[in-house]
C-alpha cells in the first residue's frame, strides 16, 4: 500500500496525544510500502506544532528529523531540508520550502518583505531580494 499522509496524520504520529489514533497511524505506517509527505503537509505540521502545541523551534526540528528518518517516507528532499535549515537558523520552515521549490520551478530570486527570511536564505546560497 502506498499512502499520502494528511497533516493531521503526521501530527498524530509526532505528538501521540491520542493513543488510539497514534496507534492506528503507526500500524498503517509500518505496513505501508510508501508514505508520501507533501511539502504543504509538512509546512502545516510545523505551523501546528508551533502555534497549537507551542513547541520550541529546536523541538520542532527534532520532531521533523525523526519523521524524515522514517524508512518508507517519501518527500521532496531539497525543499524540506532547506526548510529545516531555515527553521534551525531561526527562520520559518515554509520560507525555506518556498525558496527551494521556486528555484526548482525556475525562479531565480526569492522576493520578500521579510528581512529575516531574505537574510537566512541568502546565507544558504539563494539569490534574494528584500522589497
Amino acid at each position: 500500500m502506498k499512502v499520502s499522509a494528511d497533516t493531521n496524520v503526521l501530527v498524530r504520529m509526532l505528538i501521540e496525544d491520542d493513543e488510539m489514533q497514534a496507534a492506528a497511524v503507526k500500524k498503517v505506517f509500518r505496513k505501508a510500502e510508501m508514505i508520501v509527505a507533501s511539502c504543504p503537509a509538512l509546512c502545516e505540521v510545523v505551523w501546528i506544532l508551533r502555534s497549537v502545541y507551542k513547541l520550541r523551534r529546536d523541538d520542532i526540528a527534532s520532531a521533523l528529523r525523526t519523521l524524515l528518518d522514517t524508512e518508507n517516507l517519501v518527500f521532496d528532499r531539497k525543499p524540506v531540508y532547506t526548510g529545516l535549515a531555515t527553521l534551525e537558523a531561526g527562520g520559518d520552515f515554509a520560507d525555506g520550502v518556498i525558496a527551494a521549490e521556486s528555484e526548482r520551478l525556475g525562479g531565480e530570486t526569492f522576493l520578500s518583505f521579510d528581512k529575516k527570511a531574505v537574510s537566512l536564505l541568502a546565507s544558504q546560497g539563494y539569490a534574494t531580494r528584500l522589497l
